[in-house]
C-alpha cells in the first residue's frame, strides 16, 4: 500500500484558508477565487502524483517550506486575477489589495532562500523538491508578469513565459531534458526576476525607470536560458535518463544524491485503445473546425461540411518524428485557441451584437461576472465561470493531444493516408465548384477556421493600429483649442443656458427596440405619451430624436464617454486612452462656463477618480454617499426614484447655490430587469427604507432567465418604471429653470433586441423655457417624448459639438467633423 500523503491535502486546505482570509480582508471577485482554487488544485494534485510515483513516505523539512511558498504564491496569483478583473481601465486599484500582493510575493521570494538552506542542513535535497521549488518560482513570476504587463507592455510576459517555453521546447527536443551543471548565477537571475516584478507591482519607481529595470531583468533571463541551452546543445549526446529535472532557474539542486523520483513523471496518461482514441480525436477536431461563431447557427447540419483544414493535419503526419510533434502540437494549440475564440464570439455576439475583440475585451469579464451573478445568482455565476476555466484549460490541453494522435495515425498508415487525403481534396474541390451547402449560407466545402484565424489576427492588428489613430483623434479638438486660445470667448460658452440646471439623464438599456418592438411598444409608448401630457401640464415641452450608440447590450461607459467627448468610443482601449487625456467634455465645458458639475452614478460601489480628473465633476455621488438605507433590486443598488430624490435633496434644494450640471445614471432598467420597485409618494421616499420588502414581491432573476418572453416583458416594465420616475420627478419638482437631456445608453442585449437590431437609442430634451427648445429648432427633432421611426438619427459622437454650438450664441465654435468611423 502507498502511504497516505497529508502534505498535498494540508497545502490545499491552507490555500483555501488564505483565500478566505484575503476575501475577508480586501474582498474577492470570482476571478480571484477561481484562480486561487485552480492553482491550489493543480499544485497540490501534481505534488501528490509526484509523491505517489516515487512512493515517498511524505514531505521533507525543506518541502514543507516550499509548500508554504506554494500557498503564498497561489494567494498572490489570486490577488493578481482579482485586481486585473476589477481595476483595469476602471476605478483606481485598491491599495490594500496591492499591498497584500507585494507582501505575499516578497515572502515567497524570501522563503526561497530558507528552503534551500533547510534542504542542505537536513540532507534532504531531492529531485522532486528541486522541481517543486522551481515550479513555485515559475508560477509566481508568471503571475507577477501578468500583473505588470498592462502597465509596461505585453513584452513583460516574456519574463513569466520563459520557463514554460523552455519546458515546451523540451517536448520536441529531447536534449533539452538533460541537466546542465548547477550554476549559482541562474539562481541569482531567478531571484532578480521575482524582485523586479515585485517592485513593479509596488509601483514605487517612475514608470520609465521601472521599465528599464524590467528590461534588464529580461536580458539577464535571456542570457541565463541561452547559456544553459547552448551548453545542452554542445553536450547533446544521447543519455539513458532524463536527468534530475533541476535546471537552476529557481530550482534547489544544491548537491546531494537525488532520489528515484527524479526520473519519474509527475503525471501519467492512461492508455486508451488505439482505434477508439483516434476516432474520438478525429471527432473532436472535426467539431472544433466546423463549430459556428454564433449561437443561432449551432445546428447539426453545420457539422455535415468538409473542413479543408484537415489536410494540414494530414500533411503533418508525413513529417519526421520531431517535426511531426512540433507541427502537431502547434496546430493543436491553435485549434484550442480557435475553440475558445468561437465560444467567446458566441457569447459576445449574443450580449453585444459583435464578435470578441482579442485586444480590448478581456476587461469585460470582471463586470460581466457581476451582471451574470445578478441574473442567475452567485452560485450559478461561479459555476459558469468555473466551467469556462475548465473548458479553456481542456481545449488548450486536449486539442494538441488530439492532433498528435491523428498525426501518429497518419504516420503509421502513410499510403492509406495519402490516398484518403487526395480523395478528400478532390471531393472538397468539387463541392466548392458546385457551391453545395450543408445548411443555408454554410458551404459544404468549408474553410471557416482558417478565415477565423485570419480574422482574429486582423482584429489584433487593427486593435493595435487603432491605438495610434485614436490618439491622434483625441488631440484634434478644435473646440477645446479655440477656447484655450481665446478665439472663443469663455464668457459666451453655453450662455443660452445661463441660470439653468442642466441634467443629463441616462436611462439604462433604453433602446429603439422599446419603441418599435410590438411586444414592448404599446406599454412604453403609453408611458411616453402620458409623460408628454404631464410635462405639458407643468408648462414643459420636449423634442425627441435618435442617437446611434457606440455600444450594444452593455458597457454603458463607452456611450457616456462618446456623448461627452464628441469621439466615437467603442472599445475599452479607446476609453482608457480617452480618460488619460485632456479632451474637453460636456461636463468640463459647463464647469468652465461657471456651473457646479456633479455625477450621480448609483451603480458605483468604489471610488472613481476619473470623474474628477477627466470629467471635472465637483461632486461624485454613488451607492455609498447618498444616505440610502433600503434594499438592492438585483443589479440596481437603489430605485431610480430614490436616486432622483437624493439628487434633489443634495443639490437642487440647497439655498444660494450656483446652477448645476449633472450626469445622472438611472439603473433600475439594467439587466436582469427584475425585481422592480414601485413609485411611492415623493414625500415618503426618506432614506429608502420604504422600499423594504419590494424585492421579494417580484420574480427573481433566476426564475425568469430561461424564459425569453418573460425577460422581454420585464425589460419593458423596467423602462416604463424608469421613464415614469423621470416624469413624476419633473411634476414633483417643477423648476422653471430645469433642462433635462434624457436618453438611452444602448440597446438591450440580443435576448430582447434580437440579432438584427441596430444601435439607436431615443434622446429627448425637456425644458420649460421656450427659448431653450427654440435654440435647437434647426435640428428638426420631433415634438414630445415619443420620436417616430422617421425622426432624425445622429451618431452619438456629434452631440457634444452640436449642443455646445446651439447654446453658445455669438461664439464661433468649430462645427461637427462628420460621422464616426464604421463600427469595427
Amino acid at each position: 500500500m502507498r502511504p497516505v500523503q497529508c502534505g498535498p491535502l494540508a497545502g490545499f486546505l491552507c490555500q483555501l484558508a488564505l483565500l478566505t482570509a484575503l476575501s475577508a480582508t480586501v474582498g474577492f471577485s470570482a476571478a480571484g477565487w477561481g484562480v486561487g482554487v485552480v492553482a491550489a488544485v493543480a499544485a497540490n494534485g501534481l505534488l501528490a502524483r509526484g509523491l505517489g510515483a516515487g512512493r515517498r513516505p511524505g514531505l521533507g523539512p525543506a518541502d514543507w517550506v516550499t509548500l508554504l511558498r506554494s500557498v503564498l504564491a497561489g494567494g498572490a496569483a489570486a490577488l493578481v486575477a482579482d485586481l486585473l478583473a476589477g481595476a483595469l481601465g476602471g476605478p483606481a486599484q485598491r491599495p490594500a489589495a496591492v499591498v497584500l500582493l507585494v507582501s505575499l510575493a516578497s515572502a515567497t521570494i524570501v522563503l526561497d532562500a530558507v528552503d534551500g538552506m533547510v534542504a542542505r542542513r537536513t540532507g534532504t535535497t531531492s529531485a522532486l523538491g528541486a522541481r517543486f521549488d522551481m515550479e513555485v518560482d515559475a508560477f509566481l513570476i508568471m503571475a507577477l508578469a501578468v500583473y505588470a504587463a498592462p502597465a509596461f507592455g505585453v513584452w513583460v510576459l516574456a519574463i513569466g513565459l520563459a520557463r514554460y517555453a523552455f519546458v515546451a521546447a523540451a517536448w520536441f527536443l529531447p536534449w533539452l531534458r538533460e541537466s546542465a551543471p548547477p550554476r549559482y548565477w541562474s539562481k541569482v537571475v531567478a531571484v532578480v526576476q521575482g524582485m523586479a516584478l515585485t517592485v513593479a507591482a509596488a509601483d514605487v519607481l517612475p514608470q520609465a525607470a521601472m521599465a528599464a529595470v524590467l528590461a534588464v531583468a529580461l536580458a539577464l533571463l535571456t542570457e541565463s536560458f541561452g547559456h544553459e541551452t547552448w551548453w545542452l546543445w554542445r553536450h547533446r549526446a544521447p543519455r539513458s535518463g532524463r536527468g534530475s529535472g533541476g535546471r537552476g532557474h529557481g530550482g534547489r539542486v544544491d548537491g546531494g544524491r537525488p532520489d528515484a523520483v527524479g526520473s519519474e513523471r509527475l503525471s501519467r496518461t492512461p492508455r486508451v485503445p488505439g482505434p477508439v482514441s483516434a476516432a474520438v480525436a478525429g471527432a473532436v477536431v472535426w467539431c472544433v473546425l466546423l463549430a459556428p461563431q454564433r449561437i443561432g447557427q449551432l445546428e447539426l447540419a453545420v457539422f455535415a461540411a468538409l473542413p479543408l483544414e484537415l489536410l494540414a493535419i494530414a500533411a503533418a503526419g508525413f513529417l519526421p518524428p520531431a517535426g511531426r510533434k512540433l507541427a502537431g502540437t502547434a496546430m493543436g494549440v491553435v485549434l484550442g485557441v480557435v475553440a475558445i475564440a468561437k465560444v467567446l464570439d458566441m457569447g459576445f455576439s449574443a450580449a453585444f451584437d459583435r464578435p470578441f475583440d482579442p485586444v480590448n475585451d478581456w476587461y469585460y469579464f470582471g463586470p460581466g461576472f457581476g451582471v451574470l451573478a445578478d441574473s442567475i445568482g452567485s452560485a450559478g455565476a461561479v459555476a459558469v465561470a468555473a466551467g469556462a476555466v475548465v473548458f479553456a484549460a481542456a481545449a488548450l490541453a486536449l486539442l494538441p493531444l488530439a492532433v498528435l494522435r491523428l498525426t501518429r495515425v497518419m504516420a503509421a498508415h502513410r499510403r492509406t493516408s495519402l490516398q484518403g487525403s487526395a480523395a478528400f481534396a478532390v471531393v472538397w474541390a468539387v463541392f466548392a465548384v458546385l457551391g453545395l451547402q450543408s445548411a443555408p449560407g454554410l458551404p459544404t466545402a468549408a474553410f471557416g477556421t482558417a478565415g477565423l484565424v485570419q480574422e482574429q489576427l486582423s482584429r489584433l492588428g487593427s486593435g493595435l493600429a487603432d491605438r495610434k489613430a485614436f490618439a491622434s483623434e483625441i488631440t484634434q479638438d478644435p473646440v477645446r483649442d479655440a477656447l484655450a486660445r481665446g478665439a472663443a470667448d469663455p464668457s459666451g460658452l453655453l450662455a443660452a443656458l445661463k441660470g439653468k440646471d442642466v441634467l443629463l439623464v441616462f436611462v439604462e438599456s433604453y433602446g429603439r427596440v422599446a419603441l418599435e418592438d410590438p411586444a414592448l411598444a404599446p406599454g412604453v409608448s403609453a408611458v411616453l405619451k402620458e409623460g408628454t401630457a404631464s410635462l405639458t401640464a407643468e408648462g414643459f415641452s420636449a423634442r425627441s430624436a435618435f442617437l446611434t450608440s457606440s455600444t450594444f447590450g452593455g458597457i454603458s461607459w463607452l456611450a457616456h464617454s462618446t456623448l461627452q467627448s464628441g469621439l466615437w468610443v467603442d472599445s475599452q482601449q479607446r476609453y482608457n486612452q480617452l480618460l488619460t487625456s485632456n479632451r474637453l467634455t460636456l461636463s468640463g465645458a459647463f464647469k468652465q462656463a461657471g456651473w457646479r458639475t456633479v455625477s450621480d452614478i448609483p451603480s458605483d460601489t468604489i471610488d472613481w477618480p476619473q470623474g474628477a480628473r477627466f470629467y471635472h465633476y465637483d461632486a461624485l455621488y454613488d451607492s455609498r454617499n447618498v444616505g440610502y438605507r433600503g434594499p438592492n433590486f438585483s443589479y440596481a443598488t437603489m430605485p431610480d426614484q430614490y436616486a432622483l430624490a437624493a439628487f434633489a435633496r443634495l443639490e437642487l434644494d440647497r439655498a444660494g447655490r450656483p446652477p448645476v450640471m449633472a450626469e445622472i445614471d438611472l439603473v433600475s432598467s439594467h439587466t436582469p430587469w427584475t425585481p422592480l420597485p414601485r413609485l411611492v409618494p415623493w414625500s415618503q421616499v426618506g432614506d429608502g427604507s420604504i422600499f423594504n420588502g419590494m424585492p421579494a414581491q417580484g420574480p427573481t432573476p433566476e426564475s425568469v432567465s430561461a424564459n425569453p418572453a418573460r425577460v422581454k416583458s420585464l425589460y419593458g416594465q423596467s423602462i416604463e418604471y424608469s421613464l415614469g420616475s423621470i416624469f413624476s420627478f419633473v411634476a414633483a419638482h417643477p423648476d422653471p429653470n430645469l433642462v433635462m437631456v434624457v436618453l438611452g445608453d444602448h440597446q438591450p442585449n440580443a435576448q430582447v433586441s434580437g440579432t438584427a437590431a441596430g444601435h439607436d437609442v431615443p434622446v429627448s430634451i425637456i425644458a420649460r423655457d421656450p427659448s431653450v427648445l427654440k435654440r435647437i429648432s434647426a435640428w428638426d427633432w420631433q415634438e414630445g417624448m415619443l420620436p417616430a421611426p422617421t425622426a432624425p438619427t445622429w451618431p452619438m459622437s456629434v452631440f457634444r459639438d452640436r449642443f455646445l454650438a446651439a447654446f453658445s450664441p455669438g461664439v464661433k465654435l468649430p462645427g461637427n467633423r462628420g460621422a464616426p468611423p464604421a463600427v469595427r
